[in-house]
Protein backbone atom coordinates (compact mmCIF):
# COMPACT_ATOMS: atom_id res chain seq x y z
CA UNK A 1 0.00 0.00 0.00
CA UNK A 2 1.42 3.26 -1.14
CA UNK A 3 1.83 5.79 1.49
CA UNK A 4 -0.57 8.13 -0.08
CA UNK A 5 -3.08 5.27 -0.12
CA UNK A 6 -2.15 4.51 3.62
CA UNK A 7 -3.00 8.49 4.33
CA UNK A 8 -6.04 8.19 2.69
CA UNK A 9 -6.93 5.37 4.54
CA UNK A 10 -6.24 6.71 7.66
CA UNK A 11 -8.15 9.49 7.33
CA UNK A 12 -11.41 7.63 6.81
CA UNK A 13 -10.91 5.17 9.54
CA UNK A 14 -12.73 7.15 12.03
CA UNK A 15 -15.94 7.60 9.59
CA UNK A 16 -15.90 3.95 9.09
CA UNK A 17 -15.91 3.07 12.58
CA UNK A 18 -18.86 5.66 13.38
CA UNK A 19 -20.62 4.41 10.43
CA UNK A 20 -19.60 0.59 11.95
CA UNK A 21 -21.51 1.58 15.03
CA UNK A 22 -24.39 2.92 13.70
CA UNK A 23 -25.20 0.08 11.63
CA UNK A 24 -24.67 -2.51 14.80
CA UNK A 25 -27.33 -0.04 16.64
CA UNK A 26 -29.79 -0.75 13.60
CA UNK A 27 -31.10 -3.95 14.92
CA UNK A 28 -31.81 -2.67 18.86
CA UNK A 29 -33.15 0.57 17.47
CA UNK A 30 -35.71 -1.14 14.79
CA UNK A 31 -36.49 -3.82 17.15
CA UNK A 32 -37.07 -0.40 20.21
CA UNK A 33 -39.20 0.90 17.47
CA UNK A 34 -41.47 -2.09 16.91
CA UNK A 35 -42.09 -1.97 20.72
CA UNK A 36 -43.59 1.34 20.71
CA UNK A 37 -40.44 2.79 22.16
CA UNK A 38 -37.64 5.11 20.83
CA UNK A 39 -33.69 4.60 22.52
CA UNK A 40 -32.64 7.25 24.35
CA UNK A 41 -29.19 8.63 24.30
CA UNK A 42 -27.51 8.79 27.40
CA UNK A 43 -24.88 10.14 29.29
CA UNK A 44 -23.57 8.27 31.93
CA UNK A 45 -21.18 10.54 34.55
CA UNK A 46 -18.57 9.36 36.20
CA UNK A 47 -20.07 8.31 40.04
CA UNK A 48 -23.93 9.34 38.64
CA UNK A 49 -22.86 13.60 39.52
CA UNK A 50 -23.08 15.70 36.15
CA UNK A 51 -19.83 17.86 36.32
CA UNK A 52 -20.85 21.64 37.10
CA UNK A 53 -19.10 22.86 33.82
CA UNK A 54 -20.20 21.81 30.27
CA UNK A 55 -17.38 19.45 29.53
CA UNK A 56 -15.94 19.30 26.01
CA UNK A 57 -16.82 15.73 25.78
CA UNK A 58 -19.14 12.30 27.42
CA UNK A 59 -17.02 9.69 28.64
CA UNK A 60 -19.41 7.20 28.38
CA UNK A 61 -22.69 7.32 26.17
CA UNK A 62 -25.28 4.70 26.04
CA UNK A 63 -27.83 4.47 23.36
CA UNK A 64 -30.31 1.73 23.22
CA UNK A 65 -28.67 -1.54 24.40
CA UNK A 66 -25.10 0.30 22.75
CA UNK A 67 -22.27 2.03 25.27
CA UNK A 68 -19.61 4.29 24.13
CA UNK A 69 -16.48 4.78 26.18
CA UNK A 70 -14.47 7.57 25.25
CA UNK A 71 -10.80 7.03 24.60
CA UNK A 72 -8.56 6.35 27.84
CA UNK A 73 -5.18 7.06 28.09
CA UNK A 74 -2.34 7.01 31.03
CA UNK A 75 -1.29 10.15 31.97
CA UNK A 76 1.75 9.28 34.17
CA UNK A 77 5.39 7.74 33.79
CA UNK A 78 5.42 4.47 32.90
CA UNK A 79 6.03 2.22 29.82
CA UNK A 80 3.66 0.31 27.26
CA UNK A 81 2.41 -2.35 29.73
CA UNK A 82 1.91 -0.52 32.86
CA UNK A 83 -0.22 2.31 30.65
CA UNK A 84 -1.93 -0.59 29.09
CA UNK A 85 -3.00 -2.27 31.93
CA UNK A 86 -4.01 0.71 33.65
CA UNK A 87 -5.99 1.61 30.70
CA UNK A 88 -8.09 -1.30 30.29
CA UNK A 89 -8.42 -1.38 34.18
CA UNK A 90 -10.33 2.04 33.77
CA UNK A 91 -12.07 0.83 30.51
CA UNK A 92 -13.26 -2.38 32.69
CA UNK A 93 -14.53 0.00 35.53
CA UNK A 94 -16.56 2.07 33.19
CA UNK A 95 -18.01 -1.08 31.44
CA UNK A 96 -19.04 -2.50 34.72
CA UNK A 97 -20.72 0.82 35.73
CA UNK A 98 -22.73 0.78 33.29
CA UNK A 99 -23.78 -2.55 33.72
CA UNK A 100 -22.14 -4.21 30.57
CA UNK A 101 -18.28 -6.14 30.97
CA UNK A 102 -14.88 -6.70 28.89
CA UNK A 103 -17.16 -9.68 27.30
CA UNK A 104 -19.45 -7.40 25.50
CA UNK A 105 -17.25 -5.13 24.23
CA UNK A 106 -17.69 -5.29 20.29
CA UNK A 107 -15.19 -2.95 18.77
CA UNK A 108 -12.04 -1.44 20.17
CA UNK A 109 -9.80 1.10 18.82
CA UNK A 110 -6.21 0.98 20.18
CA UNK A 111 -4.23 4.40 19.45
CA UNK A 112 -0.28 4.19 20.31
CA UNK A 113 2.07 6.55 20.75
CA UNK A 114 4.85 4.50 19.01
CA UNK A 115 4.13 1.30 16.99
CA UNK A 116 6.93 -0.22 18.41
CA UNK A 117 5.15 -0.47 21.40
CA UNK A 118 2.60 -2.83 19.35
CA UNK A 119 4.13 -6.09 20.84
CA UNK A 120 4.30 -4.98 24.54
CA UNK A 121 0.35 -3.59 24.24
CA UNK A 122 -0.31 -6.86 22.88
CA UNK A 123 1.03 -9.14 25.93
CA UNK A 124 -1.24 -6.85 28.32
CA UNK A 125 -4.18 -7.01 25.93
CA UNK A 126 -4.04 -10.12 25.17
CA UNK A 127 -7.76 -12.23 27.00
CA UNK A 128 -8.47 -9.01 28.78
CA UNK A 129 -11.86 -9.45 26.59
CA UNK A 130 -12.71 -12.67 26.83
CA UNK A 131 -12.35 -15.58 24.96
CA UNK A 132 -14.56 -14.02 22.03
CA UNK A 133 -12.94 -10.18 21.81
CA UNK A 134 -14.37 -8.09 19.31
CA UNK A 135 -13.00 -6.57 16.55
CA UNK A 136 -9.77 -4.31 17.01
CA UNK A 137 -8.27 -1.90 14.84
CA UNK A 138 -4.80 -0.29 16.06
CA UNK A 139 -2.57 2.29 14.87
CA UNK A 140 0.17 4.49 15.71
CA UNK A 141 -1.27 8.07 16.19
CA UNK A 142 0.17 10.82 14.23
CA UNK A 143 1.90 13.55 16.33
CA UNK A 144 1.55 11.11 19.14
CA UNK A 145 -1.14 10.63 21.90
CA UNK A 146 -2.14 14.06 24.23
CA UNK A 147 -0.89 13.88 27.73
CA UNK A 148 1.93 12.19 26.76
CA UNK A 149 0.03 8.32 27.33
CA UNK A 150 1.78 5.58 25.46
CA UNK A 151 -1.68 4.18 24.67
CA UNK A 152 -4.95 5.28 24.16
CA UNK A 153 -8.16 3.09 23.95
CA UNK A 154 -12.01 3.58 23.35
CA UNK A 155 -14.47 0.89 22.45
CA UNK A 156 -18.25 -0.14 21.37
CA UNK A 157 -19.99 -2.72 23.74
CA UNK A 158 -23.66 -4.09 24.25
CA UNK A 159 -25.48 -3.54 27.44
Amino acid sequence: MAASDRRMFLKRAPLMATAAAAAAAAPSVARAEQAGEQPVKRVRWRGGRRPERTPMFSGVVSYGNLLFIAGIGAHFPGDIKAHTDHVLNEIEARLEEAGSSMDKVLKVNVYLNDLADYDGMNEVYQGRFGPEPGVRTTIAAAGGIPGDSLVEIDCIACI
